[in-house]
């Protein structure tokens, strides 16, 4: 709508000094494709589809900027348990079947690619359980100590290793999609400081150093997008406050335990709730705003 009114207002000035107007030039159409991992995918976030292969969500955030800005064609191939190994190769079903790799979603038309993807790569999910302790300190042992034994964070520098797969990632999707606006997509607050033990049975510093893992892979996304011309979403700015420490209602991030009550099925992921309140944040990236 804002392009056409430009487009008339132009006309209607060229017209009135008496010069002929320029024919007007047509956006070439919307091509989105999604890519990722489960928190793009929204796993088993109802109503699921192909819940065998990637357990994918109708309602995940690409589903729903889909849904507003209705573009001519839409290919969502995020998929749980992804890593960006599986955007070259095919990827093992959840239970059955494979699903194709994720570059091939992308042609020479798009023009819109979200990518959320990382925490597979790093074993973020792995991490988290590792740092659950049912008892309080100081009978059990902390993931915090583990990965930091000798005075070397071996998570940082598994992070930091990975970093520059981000920068390939944005290349080889230029290369199959050289008109496509890129949209790295970070993740969301996990925690909040110092945790919330026992609700979730996570000691404060193993919180705080599990979120600090998110806040750095989130960091280097970022650098990484900035160095190769995408552009960074930030979820972890505007999900603060809604972690998984806080109650059915205002959470957005399950924790160990979730409910079907906040329709997110799987631990320490989005529930329909952060899916859909990351739709104003990519929307915002990418130019527009939500319909109210």
């Amino acid at each position: 709508m804002k392009r056409m009114l430009i487009a008339v207002a132009a006309t209607t000035g060229l017209l009135a000094s008496g010069l002929t107007p320029l024919p007007a030039m047509a956006a070439p159409p919307l091509v989105y494709v999604a890519m990722g991992d489960s928190f793009a995918a929204g796993s088993l976030v109802l109503p699921a589809k192909e819940v065998l292969t990637c357990a994918r969500s109708a309602l995940n955030y690409a589903s729903l900027i889909a849904a507003e800005l209705e573009p001519a064609k839409f290919r969502d191939v995020t998929c749980g348990a992804a890593t960006t190994a599986h955007f070259a190769n095919p990827q093992p079903g959840i239970i059955l079947g494979t699903a194709a790799p994720q570059y091939d979603a992308l042609s020479a038309d798009t023009t819109l690619v979200s990518v959320g993807i990382g925490g597979n790569d790093i074993g973020l999910v792995g991490l988290a359980f590792s740092c659950v302790n049912l008892l309080p300190q100081p009978v059990g042992t902390s993931c915090k100590a583990t990965n930091t034994a000798g005075g070397v964070d071996k998570l940082a520098q598994k992070i930091d290793a990975f970093a520059p797969t981000y920068g390939t990632v944005i290349e080889q999707i230029r290369a199959r999609a050289p008109h496509a606006k890129i949209l790295m997509v970070g993740y969301p607050t996990g925690i909040r400081k110092g945790g919330c033990w026992p609700v979730v049975p996570v000691w404060g510093a193993d919180a705080d150093y599990l979120q600090s893992a998110l806040t750095r892979l989130n960091r280097r996304m970022a650098e990484q997008a900035s160095a190769h011309g995408a552009t960074y979403v930030d979820l972890a700015t505007p999900s603060v406050g809604h972690d998984m420490c806080k109650p059915i209602g205002t959470r957005w991030i399950e924790g160990l335990i979730p409910s079907a009550l906040t329709n997110g099925l799987v631990p320490l992921h989005p529930n329909a709730a952060g899916l859909r309140n990351a739709v104003p944040t990519v929307l915002a990236a990418i130019g527009t705003q939500a319909r109210l």
